[in-house]
């Protein structure tokens, strides 16, 4: 497990332990546990209560879904995600036509993705968010229309051997976690 950084302040454990490995270890998550991480992510808040994320998840069991979402991936990611236990493709829903559009709907999908890093901390599992895909690859291969926008890519699993990585990702994976001061983050 990673070092711990020096905190400015006390915050939970739970935050605490939170980080995005990049080895994953080969244990299996049961579908409750993925349910479970969704269902945090479903009680998040959201503007006008609008609730737009919506999500395409699979298990690494050579199902075709998990294959699809896979080669979706830029292949820096794709290098080091192939091992991850379970892919989630997080996207908003936008509606064209008749219905409120949420311009904020990017972060509340931010906020449902935070609730399930959350819960995943709770559960011992650990999430990589990852910009690093084909927008366009998964509207072809998912059929998704425009009212649905693919945002971020998750990796979630429990840590692995980082020896298993390439030399770029081991030599990320034990870097130690840094953060910007918080006095540089408060303006005026």
């Amino acid at each position: 497990m990673k070092q711990r950084p020096k905190y400015s302040y006390p915050i939970d454990e739970v935050i605490q332990k939170r980080w995005s490995p990049r080895a994953f270890a080969p244990t299996a998550l049961t579908d409750e546990q993925v349910f479970t991480l969704l269902e945090a992510a479903r009680w998040a808040a959201s503007c006008m209560n609008t609730q737009p994320w919506r999500f395409i998840w699979a298990h690494n069991d050579g199902s075709e879904k998990y294959q699809k979402l896979l080669s979706c991936l830029m292949e820096g990611n794709h290098a080091w995600a192939k091992d991850a236990p379970v892919l989630i493709l997080g996207l908003i829903h936008l509606p064209k036509e008749g219905g409120f559009c949420n311009q904020w709907a990017m972060y509340d999908l931010g906020l449902a993705i935070g609730n399930l890093t959350a819960q995943a901390s709770v559960m011992d599992l650990y999430v990589h968010n990852m910009a690093g895909f084909s927008e366009e690859k998964v509207r072809e291969l998912f059929e998704i229309g425009e009212d649905l926008k693919p945002v971020i890519m998750l990796t979630v699993g429990q840590p692995g051997d980082a020896s298993t990585l390439n030399e770029f990702n081991r030599q990320r994976e034990q870097k130690t976690q840094e953060r910007k001061p918080l006095e540089e983050l408060i303006l005026g």
